[in-house]
């Protein structure tokens, strides 16, 4: 009981970790509003997906950036030169979990190993709805003048584009990501 209670104190400071996206009123979001924005993302569509493990899913989502309650967010523009973020994440997650129960611990770095690699169903669509939650807050949130919007008409295209419902997702994002791109739309 104790290891798990030092595990939830320990992962409160992903409710402090804040990251480069901002809110509709213009303060930075923390990575726990990501992931609840995620979660609640997947039981929305739930219903398209009968063939996938929804727990599993849901697992996956939840534990996708708790490694970030140690060293923080990388942003996503900033991920693609960021080579190592992976295995600095799973390092930090590592660190965060140490105080668990091995069984829990085990079941942790098996759900975030799988989502990393992308090599199940349940990862797949992790991975779409993240990269999907992301660009929506970006359009969404009240951003400097000069945020790059054209950043995500690609950001993630490989994962959300492999799927009919995240794909058509995507194209209403995009949509409304192209209206932002057009300086003349620009508030």
């Amino acid at each position: 009981m104790n290891g798990i209670l030092d595990f939830l104190k320990d992962a409160e400071q992903l409710k402090n970790t804040l990251r480069s996206s901002k809110t509709s009123n213009g303060r930075s979001e923390s990575t726990a509003e990501h992931t609840w924005r995620l979660c609640l993302m997947v039981l929305l569509f739930e219903s398209h997906y009968s063939k996938i493990d929804i727990l599993k899913l849901i697992k996956i989502c939840i534990i996708h950036d708790l490694g970030e309650a140690i060293s923080g967010d990388i942003p996503a523009v900033d991920q693609i030169e960021s080579v190592d973020k992976g295995a600095k994440e799973r390092k930090d997650l590592q660190q965060l979990i140490e105080p668990l129960p091995k069984n829990l611990k085990g079941e942790i770095l098996m759900l975030w190993d799988e989502y990393e690699t992308a090599v199940s169903e349940e990862a797949l669509l992790a991975k779409a709805f993240d990269k999907l939650e992301t660009i929506l807050q970006h359009v969404q949130g009240k951003n400097d003048l000069n945020f790059n919007y054209e950043f995500n008409l690609l950001y993630g295209k490989e994962y959300t584009d492999y799927d009919e419902i995240t794909s058509e997702l995507r194209a209403l994002i995009d949509k409304d990501t192209r209206s932002l791109v057009d300086p003349v739309n620009r508030i």
